[in-house]
């Protein structure tokens, strides 16, 4: 990964972040920074009814955000290089999409004072995919056994919110490559024109978007 020693996968529900960041990690022989979200004990909750626990779904990241950063900036979580599957940035975000006017001002007031200051990535890979897709991955996720009760809408606002968020997004050099077509958890090929596509990197923003 010749001088990359903080790199972040991210991305919407079912674009394969996670999985993504475990074979960079495996495949660099490198540390895995992932998030916990079987942590967070409002997580099921909010997908079930947003509104009422939102504030609470958010506070619960905060605090392994902080964490995490604390780890990094005064520790020795960086000392060697490392991948994670989340960006700190993105929490900015996603707060805005679920939270209140009242409840997103008081928030942004707590992470001021847990969160005041994080690491910044030396590359953010932005996995897109298509509400379509998403859905088509969530309804075989499903198939297989694993319920995810998302609101309505919920898919489509989020494609929305990332596709934004990344399109204003300039705090890091990133590499936005769309997943539609692409199988990066188990495909070789892909996987491969993936690790080019990072070392051929150059500038503040690239592209990866492979046809049928």
């Amino acid at each position: 990964m010749s001088n990359l020693r903080y790199v972040v996968v991210e991305g919407p529900i079912a674009c394969g972040k996670s999985q993504l960041a475990r074979r960079l990690a495996d495949y660099w022989q490198i540390r895995l920074l992932a998030e916990d979200a079987e942590q967070n004990p409002f997580l099921e909750r909010f997908y079930r009814h947003p509104p009422y626990h939102a504030f609470s779904t958010q506070l619960s990241f905060l605090m392994q955000r902080a964490d995490a950063a604390q780890a990094m900036l005064h520790g020795d979580m960086l000392a060697a290089p490392l991948v994670s599957d989340f960006l700190f940035d993105k929490d900015a975000m996603f707060a805005a999409q679920t939270l209140d006017k009242d409840e997103l001002a008081l928030y942004q007031r707590i992470v001021q004072r847990f969160l005041p200051e994080h690491p910044v990535p030396d590359l953010v890979i932005y996995l897109q995919a298509s509400p379509e897709t998403v859905s088509k991955r969530l309804a075989a996720r499903a198939a297989a056994g694993e319920v995810i009760a998302m609101p309505e809408g919920y898919v489509q606002r989020m494609h929305e919110a990332y596709s934004t968020f990344f399109h204003a997004y300039e705090a890091a050099p990133l590499l936005i490559v769309n997943t539609d077509h692409l199988d990066l958890v188990e495909g070789e090929e892909d996987f491969g024109l993936l690790l080019r596509c990072i070392s051929e990197m150059r500038g503040q923003r690239s592209y990866f978007n492979k046809g049928i």
